[in-house]
């Protein structure tokens, strides 16, 4: 491959962005055995956006593990999938609550304080969105229908229900967004954020109050920090990457300023 090729597939500048995964009973040929699962929208939407997926099944891990897997990454997604374990906010699962998936809860969380810690962008999509508010202390709740009367924000078998979502000014995700602040939003959750975690924004609700997109407070972490999650689904959004971009923007300012921190500490070292 020469450069001019490499540098068509992002090269050495295209940053790597982690999407986290399941594992799942899988069958292939002969083979009937758990692997790691994701949906190849997730994958398609970082490489539109020039970045390079990585792909992470849940495994055993603590917090050293989890500060080790994120430094080798630029970027970090989690992704969406089923119910988080309500025994993680303290409530009794509803009857339609989903069985827990224990395994990538516990991995799940861990990433997301990490990330959080080490000051790395990240973007949450659906169960992400949850993800975040739980893993910072919020609550969600647990069946929509029983708030808004009807399943319009999960239709069932696989079909995204399209809205239009607007999102505050002056936001992180605002900046993404652009002048019109606006997306289309595949909906496709049947819970919902509840109490706000501390340390989290609200910028955007339905008509209904539902939310459906929060950030990192940048009064509390700083004004420079990428932490957006959305309960909406663009990764089925082909045509409108600006979400997947703004990730890997920051995913490459990211290294840069990771790479520029250590050349200054070699610098220090070798005085």
């Amino acid at each position: 491959m020469n450069d001019s090729e490499a540098s068509e597939l992002g090269g050495t500048e295209a940053p790597l962005i982690g999407i986290t995964s399941y594992l799942e009973q899988a069958q292939t040929g002969v083979w009937d055995v758990r692997a790691s699962f994701l949906p190849k929208v997730y994958i398609d939407a970082v490489t539109d956006a020039g970045g390079i997926a990585v792909v992470l099944p849940p495994q055993p891990v603590d917090d050293a593990v989890a500060r080790r897997i994120l430094g080798s990454l630029d970027g970090l997604i989690v992704s969406g999938g089923a119910d988080v374990d309500p025994r993680r906010y303290g409530h009794a699962p509803h009857e339609k609550t989903g069985a827990p998936r224990e395994d990538r809860d516990a991995f799940e969380d861990a990433l997301m304080r990490a990330a959080i810690d080490i000051e790395l962008p990240f973007l949450g999509i659906c169960r992400g969105a949850q993800v975040l508010n739980v893993a910072l202390g919020g609550t969600l709740i647990q069946h929509l229908p029983d708030e808004v009367g009807d399943e319009r924000y999960q239709l069932g078998g696989g079909v995204f229900n399209p809205i239009e979502v607007e999102v505050e000014a002056g936001s992180r995700i605002a900046e993404v967004l652009g002048d019109d602040r606006r997306a289309t939003a595949h909906l496709y959750h049947h819970q919902a954020i509840g109490e706000v975690a501390e340390g989290l924004v609200v910028t955007s609700r339905t008509e209904d109050g539902v939310i459906e997109s929060l950030e990192l407070d940048r009064a509390r972490y700083g004004g420079g920090r990428f932490g957006i999650a959305v309960q909406w689904h663009p990764e089925e959004h082909a045509e409108d990457r600006r979400l997947f971009a703004g990730l890997v923007q920051a995913a490459k300012d990211h290294r840069s300023a990771r790479a520029e921190d250590t050349a200054q500490r070699a610098g220090r070292s070798a005085e």
